[in-house]
């Protein structure tokens, strides 16, 4: 049984260079559908409704971004519920932000193809920032300097949707993917995903060295935590 006391730091093969577009579109085409059937939109949500207060037009930011498939899902939230709404998604790969703008043309968001850390909205902050399935690809330290620029850069606040380090969740998605996936790069990374990812205390000691003290985290089916940290009014 593979040892998951420690974070590992395996590169997956998503962090590389020279993935064709078609590679990519499948890849993404199947998180989507990972996030849709195993709850990570929801989470996402979640994570929204903690958040959005009052504050009317809404600013969301989502660092990377990937194919936009969390954009698209908080904007059919916010049409439902007839709340205002604009967005900025922010992806290094220009794949990912191609895939997007094709996929989600009706969605009212700035695409920008960048690394997140330059990004400066000077004025403009977004009232909220998130990722999803983006932070285990960090190391603590990045992760440390991450956490300051998401408070630093949104207004209200932000939050985090990632996965839980479990045995059970890393030959869970090992299995599902290897008979389900068409995708080499999800065959390959989606239990790695697992292995780089976090237990509640990874985030307790990333908070506490980021000089973070008012965020909350909670257990989400499946296997995923949705950690929210409000900025102090």
């Amino acid at each position: 049984m593979i040892n998951l006391r420690q974070r590992s730091y395996q590169k997956e093969l998503m962090d590389g260079d020279n993935i064709s577009f078609e590679a990519m579109a499948q890849t993404l085409k199947e998180l989507n559908i990972i996030n849709t059937r195993l709850g990570g939109h929801a989470i996402t949500l979640k994570g929204v409704k903690e958040l959005k207060g009052i504050v009317s037009p809404l600013t969301i930011c989502e660092i990377g971004c990937g194919g936009g498939d969390n954009l698209f899902a908080i904007y059919k939230y916010c049409l439902n519920k007839n709340i205002p709404v604009s967005f900025i998604g922010i992806d290094m790969n220009d794949g990912c932000i191609a895939f997007a703008k094709q996929q989600y043309p009706q969605l009212p968001c700035q695409w920008i193809c960048s690394d997140y850390e330059v990004m400066n909205f000077g004025e403009n902050k977004p009232d909220i920032i998130f990722s999803s399935l983006f932070c285990h690809h960090f190391t603590d330290e990045q992760l440390i300097t991450m956490l300051q620029w998401l408070q630093q850069n949104s207004s209200q606040g932000f939050f985090i949707n990632d996965l839980q380090r479990h045995w059970l969740a890393y030959y869970l998605i090992k299995y599902i993917t290897k008979f389900f996936s068409k995708s080499y790069l999800v065959k390959n990374d989606a239990c790695l995903s697992v292995a780089r990812s976090f237990r509640k205390k990874d985030w307790q000691q990333l908070f506490q060295q980021a000089g973070i003290g008012n965020f909350t985290i909670n257990w989400k089916w499946a296997f995923r935590w949705l950690v929210v940290a409000e900025n102090k009014k």
